[in-house]
């Protein structure tokens, strides 16, 4: 139960702090309103790396099913384990998306641009081509899983590696963000969704379900085979 309540808040904290650095970078009358890619990169960077230093040990600090997937279908995870990561941190998300809701309360009804108040929440393609924004998604969530396990089996301590997955979600949001907005976490963007789909906010619009199921089944297929990929070169 430790680990999935590690799991719940870790995603919570990450969800929390990733989308309310955009938030505070998008919403009318923010203090950080028009920060920039930059902070919002950053601030994605570190939503990640708070809670994995906290809860690294207790849970292994997952906070993506594609991580979890990806690592059970590798060996390196237990798969009876799976729907509890998951359920854990889809729950987690969503209470994330409703703790930025309730922190910039006044912000939604001075802000007008629907789709702005949508990617507070979850992410939106750039150019939206199908295949190729799965690609990217894919591409991007197969680095992650392949260099987290990568840097993990240099036998680092925990604070370093923290450190240096901080520096891959940075790395990865500045380099390869830009077509999808990089979710590579299915509890980043669909959970997140979900509390756009069912919060009272102001003004919103829909919540693209159209679109939906790119950040989830791209991140998906991407960490199983960044996973396998770990395995035939270590």
């Amino acid at each position: 139960m430790s680990k999935l309540i590690a799991e719940f808040v870790g995603t919570m904290i990450l969800v929390y702090l990733g989308d309310g650095v955009c938030a505070n970078c998008t919403l009318t009358k923010s203090k950080g309103q028009n920060g920039g890619w930059m902070v919002i990169t950053a601030g994605w960077a570190f939503a990640v790396g708070i809670p994995a230093l906290m809860f690294g040990s207790v849970s292994g600090a997952h906070f993506n099913p594609a991580l979890t997937i990806g690592l059970a279908a590798a060996g390196k995870f237990p798969a009876a384990e799976v729907p509890g990561y998951i359920i854990a941190q889809m729950f987690g998300g969503i209470v994330g998306g409703a703790l930025v809701w309730i922190t910039y309360l006044p912000h939604w009804e001075k802000t007008e641009d629907k789709a702005a108040k949508l990617g507070i929440f979850c992410t939106a393609p750039a150019i939206r081509n199908l295949p190729s924004n799965f690609l990217t998604e894919f591409l991007g969530t197969a680095l992650l899983v392949f260099a987290i396990l990568g840097m993990g089996a240099q036998h680092t301590a925990l604070g370093i590696g923290t450190l240096f997955v901080v520096f891959l979600i940075w790395s990865i949001g500045l380099s390869l963000g830009g077509p999808t907005g990089y979710a590579i976490n299915p509890a980043r963007d669909l959970a997140p969704r979900i509390a756009h789909a069912i919060l009272p906010i102001a003004g919103k619009g829909g919540s693209d379900w159209s679109y939906s199921w790119i950040p989830v089944f791209g991140p998906i297929a991407g960490g199983i085979c960044g996973a396998l990929l770990f395995n035939v070169i270590f």
